[in-house]
């Protein structure tokens, strides 16, 4: 047996904030999760430390699986972003120790390497659609063979995806929520523009990629993937709330386009019957607001049975570590499609020293045992944690709407 003999909650803000989860046995492994729920933190942190951690001591963390239904049907009140990141994160941190303990990078205890590397995409945007041009060209020329394409819309003073740096960018921005301004109709008008212009200045050897971040209704976005078509688009990014499963099938219908969702999602509930009807092409589900590692292969391998691909979200919100587990899932799944990879600071990358590296277009876990990702916590007290809100988001007439 290898007891937990104590667990604890990281709160630390190098930038942005995280949360993290470090469980330690009584032989002296440790592990790290990653339970970063953007803009609702502290309600994971403490979830954790109020109802989940009692629960740990004393458990064997080898028995992953147990613990892991211990959690979910345990607690009755299931599913919900806060439950499923705390699970995410103990269930990341036991297969961090596991796999410590055997002496092998994580991906080696998943099956191993079905793949060289985990592609992997950046994000290019800009004020206007020539400044979004040229940052798609700095992403190509860093090796990357995936780019994620969003610019300003004519008209409106802000745009989902435009940010003041153009390798960095944090939505979560205030401690109270800033409001933006939203016309679909202006932003149908540029978005084809900008996949023309793609196109013509960045050819044809590069996947392009594009987030309509679920402001869309489903004929809108039936529009928008065939005026798409022409482009060849990777995929089509959250077109639609998905809220209703059922609305994806009008898009389908209507457009080639592939689509990927998935996001904002946290059980298999939430993809069941987009996977099963093949309504999507992609699931952007992630490690840590999907239950961990444990759930995401079994919803992986349910999806491989209706050919669709893994696509999972990775921007700054998740934290090196869930990074990490990204990763490791990625390389070992027979399904894998592609990966988000949106570049943490330099004061996240101190707080949280990793073994991943980028190379051509591609990420790399390491093959340090474990996930690869340490936490420097002398350095995370000096980032103390800060409120940060994501934005919402009005018409122009003041009607809320999504963000």
């Amino acid at each position: 047996m290898l007891k937990i003999v104590s667990a604890r909650v990281i709160v630390t803000c190098p930038g942005r904030n995280f949360v993290t989860l470090k469980i330690e046995t009584g032989d002296g492994v440790t592990g790290l999760g990653d339970a970063t729920l953007n803009g609702r933190e502290l309600a994971v942190a403490t979830y954790l430390g109020d109802h989940v951690i009692p629960c740990l001591i004393g458990r064997d963390a080898h028995q992953i699986e147990d613990i892991w239904q211990y959690l979910y049907r345990g607690a009755y009140w299931r599913r919900g972003p806060v439950t499923m990141s705390a699970i995410a994160a103990v269930d990341m941190a036991l297969w961090d120790i596991k796999a410590k303990v055997a002496g092998l990078p994580l991906y080696q205890l998943l099956g191993g390497a079905a793949r060289e590397g985990v592609t992997v995409y950046g994000h290019a945007n800009g004020q206007t659609i020539d400044e979004t041009m040229d940052a798609a060209r700095e992403y190509i020329e860093l090796g990357y063979k995936a780019v994620r394409l969003q610019s300003g819309v004519p008209g409106l003073a802000s745009a989902y995806g435009v940010s003041k740096d153009r390798m960095f960018y944090e939505p979560a921005d205030a401690e109270l929520p800033t409001e933006n301004v939203w016309s679909t109709a202006k932003y149908m008008r540029v978005v084809p523009e900008l996949f023309q212009a793609a196109r013509d200045r960045l050819g044809w050897d590069v996947h392009l990629l594009h987030d309509a971040h679920h402001r869309l209704s489903p004929i809108e976005a039936a529009r928008l993937g065939k005026d798409l078509e022409p482009f060849r688009p990777f995929w089509l990014e959250d077109p639609t709330p998905a809220d209703n499963q059922d609305n994806l099938r009008l898009i389908r219908q209507h457009t080639t386009t592939p689509i990927a969702i998935g996001e904002v999602f946290n059980s298999i509930w939430d993809a069941k019957q987009l996977i099963q009807e093949q309504l999507i092409d992609y699931l952007r589900m992630t490690v840590v607001h999907s239950g961990g590692i444990t759930h995401l292969r079994r919803i992986a391998a349910f999806a491989d049975m209706f050919g669709v691909r893994t696509g999972c979200h990775g921007a700054t919100d998740l934290s090196p570590v869930a990074m990490a587990a990204a990763l490791h899932f990625d390389l070992s799944v027979p399904n894998f499609g592609l990966q988000e990879y949106m570049r943490h600071t330099e004061e996240t990358d101190a707080v949280f020293p990793h073994a991943y590296r980028f190379a051509n277009g591609m990420l790399h876990p390491g093959d340090q045992p474990g996930l690869g990702v340490e936490i420097d916590e002398e350095l995370a007290e000096k980032y103390p944690y800060k409120r940060a809100y994501l934005p919402v988001n009005r018409l122009e007439d003041g009607t809320l709407f999504n963000w």
